[in-house]
């Protein structure tokens, strides 16, 4: 944490209890009645009235109490940056906590780490472990069943745009991908980005314009199968995904796929390597593979 919000924490928290300590006294000594009275405020709710009676004393104590109590807190533990008597800092619990924890979990990923991918699959105990670590570290995009949504792959239908074996999925998980669809709308005009969409609607036999999907055919030759190949189908190596499979990242409609390009799309997956162990990145691999191998 920097100076400026170690000061600003200890600022706030300061201002705080001065300000309740301030407010209580304040407040115990502008009281007009130091003792019980019959006296009311003078207002009426559902036929109830207020009386003018002072705060008890055991509730005003128990104020009190606390207000030491937080003070005494903050000087045997601290505050941000600054430490207690104890010594006692968040960041010192975390790192013991996590040395904890690497202590008594580092047998059992080494355990799995030693296996293949495809031995993993046999081990339902380690797919737990991996559909745990999936859950806190890849479902937010990929969802808490790895079905993926709109711009987010399916991991689960054995459709993979860089390929779908264990050493690839490991690889995508440690190192990331860069996925991009340049944008072709100033370069095909709006009628050519119609045209090229029928075409790619006509590869994987949807319903589309003949005439159209004509004209696209050769746009498409031109300017997309250096990516896509000459049929379509992709090219895993360039995360080009097939066009033919009926299997859509952004969408399959002639509204999605014209917009997809006209004006291209960048997908990015993050690396992990420097969030993950290799251990645990064996095992969020075991159980990703095992969503398309049932």
């Amino acid at each position: 944490m920097s100076a400026f919000w170690n000061i600003w924490v200890w600022s706030i928290t300061l201002v705080v209890i001065l300000g309740c300590t301030w407010l209580l006294l304040a407040t115990r000594k502008g009281e007009s009645h130091k003792e019980a009275t019959e006296e009311t405020l003078g207002h009426t709710f559902d036929g109830i009235e207020e009386y003018d009676n002072p705060l008890p004393g055991w509730w005003f104590q128990m104020f009190i109490a606390t207000i030491i109590f937080g003070i005494a807190y903050l000087g045997l533990y601290g505050l941000a940056n600054v430490k207690g008597f104890y010594g006692w800092s968040s960041a010192g619990q975390y790192e013991e906590e996590m040395a904890h924890a690497e202590e008594v979990y580092k047998p059992v990923f080494a355990k799995y780490a030693a296996m293949s991918i495809e031995d993993l699959q046999a081990q339902p105990d380690g797919l737990k472990i991996g559909q745990r670590m999936f859950a806190n570290n890849c479902s937010l995009c990929h969802g808490a069943t790895g079905a993926g949504a709109h711009g987010f792959p399916n991991l689960t239908d054995g459709d993979w745009l860089y390929g779908g074996a264990p050493a690839t999925i490991k690889q995508t998980i440690t190192n990331g991908r860069q996925g991009a669809m340049p944008a072709w709308g100033a370069v095909l005009g709006e009628e050519g980005v119609r045209d090229v969409t029928s075409y790619v609607l006509s590869l994987s036999g949807a319903e589309h314009d003949a005439e159209m999907a004509a004209r696209g055919q050769q746009q498409f030759q031109a300017l997309c199968t250096a990516c896509h190949g000459a049929d379509g189908k992709g090219i895993q190596a360039l995360g080009a995904p097939n066009l033919t499979d009926n299997t859509w990242l952004y969408g399959g409609s002639f509204g999605q796929i014209s917009h997809t390009i006209r004006t291209g799309r960048n997908g990015v997956m993050p690396a992990h390597k420097d969030l993950l162990s290799d251990d645990k990145i064996t095992l969020i691999t075991a159980y990703v593979y095992s969503l398309s191998n049932k």
